[in-house]
């Protein structure tokens, strides 16, 4: 039941304008049918803004984001554009360049807690500068950072300041990047909650968007996280989220593997060693996945007849939920590393010279590429 069901009251939140609605937490406007009532009517969102200091992450479509992006255009602001590292091209805004017009966009890569602790960072930030080229984006600048680990979050609010000058700042990003992590802690250092929740519309559609003041006049803008459907998180059963998202280091897996071998990753990706020559393989990916392998010409028997128990997650019963795999043939180039990388599960990093042919099967509409290596 919306609001709008429920005489005599408002169908709009009163902080940030989004239609009211009380049966999916998960979706803008939501609000405890208890607080429906109530005068003015906020939506949770709101509410935890305004009285905790908590900005949770919630979802629109994908046109209503796009519509926002547009609108971002128009005004004077630094676009703050945070990124899943460990999930870097299925977390980056395609075309955001486009949208947000001759604003500056300073980028933030968050997660860095999750690469395993002997990384080179500056190899890190060059490489996210060249692919964030790739993708069309002109940064004013690059920042690694964890929010939940607080390593380089100082780093973050300087830049912020330092390129914002007395602009408004709008934070975009896609769901699962930590966006709410990092607004909350700007919220709690750097944003003064006194003042009253201003309310925020755009031309043509309602969001939930919420302009967080700050101390100098200016806002946050906090947006909604923009669902792509092409990252495994988005597909997977909600239970088997929290095997595939990794939350410390990951511990690299290395193979050495002879052409016509097959690696499984539970049962939410196949890698198959077509061709090449006998060579290494090393996948990142969370600590809470089994991988096992097996003779590419068994590979078909082993899924059918151990899908959902030995080869898991997703279980038996969760497997239901999936698309049906489909497969992706990639040509890996000789002479140096690269990564094959698919999107919201991790990466398989090819370390050979000598070329080879993988094919990766994946539920359709996974995003799977071949990239430069990020390692």
């Amino acid at each position: 039941m919306t609001v709008t069901e429920q005489p005599g009251i408002d169908a709009s939140c009163a902080g940030c304008g989004v239609k009211l609605q009380t049966t999916d937490k998960e979706l803008s406007g939501y609000i405890p049918a208890s607080a429906a009532e109530r005068v003015p009517a906020i939506c949770q969102r709101c509410f935890r803004i305004k009285n905790y200091n908590d900005a949770s992450t919630v979802t629109i479509d994908q046109d209503d984001f796009l519509r926002l992006l547009g609108g971002i255009a128009s005004t004077d602001s630094l676009v703050v554009h945070i990124v899943d590292l460990f999930d870097f091209e299925g977390s980056v805004i395609s075309g955001l360049q486009r949208f947000v017009g001759s604003n500056p966009v300073l980028l933030v890569v968050n997660k860095i807690d999750l690469l395993p602790k002997a990384v080179n960072y500056n190899r890190i930030r060059n490489w996210v500068q060249q692919q964030a080229k790739e993708q069309g984006l002109k940064t004013v600048d690059v920042v690694l950072c964890s929010a939940k680990r607080n390593i380089g979050f100082d780093r973050v609010v300087e830049a912020i300041e330092h390129f914002r000058g007395r602009r408004d700042v709008y934070v975009v990003g896609a769901t699962n990047v930590g966006k709410s992590t990092l607004i909350n802690r700007i919220i709690q250092d750097y944003s003064d909650l006194d003042a009253e929740l201003t309310t925020s519309r755009y031309p043509g559609t309602t969001l939930d968007a919420v302009h967080i003041p700050l101390d100098d006049g200016k806002s946050i803008i906090d947006t909604p996280g923009i669902v792509y459907s092409h990252r495994m998180t988005e597909l997977v059963p909600r239970s088997v989220l929290q095997a595939i998202l990794p939350d410390k280091p990951i511990k690299p897996l290395v193979y050495q593997l002879n052409e016509g071998q097959t690696m499984f990753v539970g049962a939410l990706a196949r890698f198959d060693f077509v061709s090449g020559d006998r060579q290494s393989f090393t996948l990142y990916i969370s600590n809470g996945l089994e991988v096992h392998r097996t003779k590419l010409e068994r590979a078909e028997e082993l899924y059918a007849n151990h899908k959902g128990v030995l080869l898991s997650p997703p279980s038996v019963e969760e497997l239901d939920e999936l698309p049906a795999w489909t497969r992706h043939s990639l040509r890996i180039p000789r002479g140096g590393d690269y990564d094959v990388f698919v999107s919201g599960l991790g990466w398989m990093q090819v370390n050979g010279t000598s070329g080879a042919l993988v094919d990766v099967y994946v539920p359709k509409g996974v995003k799977v590429l071949v990239r430069d290596s990020l390692m």
